[in-house]
């Protein structure tokens, strides 16, 4: 058996344990923070391009659902005393439901339109955190939200509680993967390519885009909740409009439609301020010169790039180029 044959077989379990044994490796508790931080935000990414990547929509308020999200689990889990097994996807399905009010009415709307209904949205959810007060705590947020136990075992550390991240984002990847392979998955890429066709086709368009909203509202309410419990604690702050376009830019240049790029990209973009945070002030230019880089050297985004080292070592690398050309 070649190289190429092995590597197809083993490649997402060779990805696995690597990530298993990530916490082994790295002791430092302030870079499993962020390692957290960044899977919390793939999980984010994904749910933002099963909408905007694989459908069309483009929404720039999608910080809202994350914020619903992790204010439900908060609440849930600080005045309710809800576990954590159950204020995860109580937050997934009450971001689904506000992703579900905001779609029907919005997707009536097309392009920069429903770019800016979005951008309403996410503006309105930002002052509801801020001004309902005896749900929310206004400023002061919600603090005290404790880390979850199983069997025993308290994930209030980093290192352990980088396994219930690494878990949710398993099942979110394979989730969107079966969705979009699926028979809504063509609906949805039709929908991408030219509504008009794929209305001509019978495709149920309005219907289809509804569920698109619905089900990357409900992922990015679950990132929401396990973001709640990495930090113990959430403020209106989190998620201002401008998280919106961070996520919007992990998206970008991970690549618009990509699974593997999402999940770059997030993680690319989480760590690349925490590396440059010696430089002071000028990291900003640095992280924007950054992005800039990766758009202009890698077009497809970093999956892209990660697509085309696959066949590379799959060794079918020659016959890609051929069927592109």
């Amino acid at each position: 058996m070649t190289f190429g044959k092995i590597y197809e077989k083993t490649r997402i379990w060779i990805l696995l344990i690597i990530a298993a044994i990530l916490p082994f490796a790295v002791t430092n508790n302030y870079w499993l923070h962020i390692l957290n931080i960044g899977g919390i935000f793939a999980i984010c990414t994904l749910s933002l391009n099963l909408l905007t990547g694989c459908t069309g929509l483009f929404s720039v308020g999608h910080i809202a659902f994350y914020g619903i999200g992790s204010y439900t689990a908060a609440v849930l889990s600080v005045k309710c005393g809800v576990p954590f097994l159950i204020a995860v996807p109580c937050a997934g399905i009450m971001a689904l439901i506000f992703g579900l009010v905001l779609g029907m009415p919005a997707l009536r709307l097309k392009g920069l339109y429903l770019a800016i209904s979005t951008l309403a949205f996410g503006e309105i959810a930002y002052r509801v955190f801020l001004n309902w007060e005896s749900v929310t705590n206004g400023t002061r947020g919600i603090l005290g939200i404790q880390a979850p136990v199983f069997f025993g075992i308290n994930f209030r550390s980093y290192n352990t509680y980088y396994y219930i991240v690494l878990i949710f984002l398993v099942m979110t990847v394979v989730l969107t993967r079966n969705l979009i392979y699926s028979r809504t998955g063509r609906a949805l890429l039709a929908i991408r390519e030219s509504e008009i066709a794929a209305q001509a086709l019978g495709v149920n368009t309005v219907g289809y885009k509804i569920i698109a909203f619905a089900a990357s509202s409900f992922f990015a309410g679950i990132a929401g909740a396990l973001y709640a419990y990495e930090v113990h604690m959430i403020a209106p702050e989190s998620f201002v409009s401008t998280e919106s376009i961070t996520v919007l830019a992990m998206m970008v240049v991970g690549g618009i439609g990509s699974i593997s790029g999402s999940i770059a990209g997030a993680f690319v973009l989480t760590m690349i301020p925490e590396v440059l945070r010696s430089t002071g002030d000028i990291r900003l230019v640095l992280y924007g010169a950054a992005i800039v880089a990766i758009v202009i050297f890698a077009p497809r985004g970093l999956g892209g790039a990660l697509e085309w080292l696959d066949h590379l070592l799959m060794g079918n690398h020659k016959k890609k180029v051929r069927e592109e050309e």
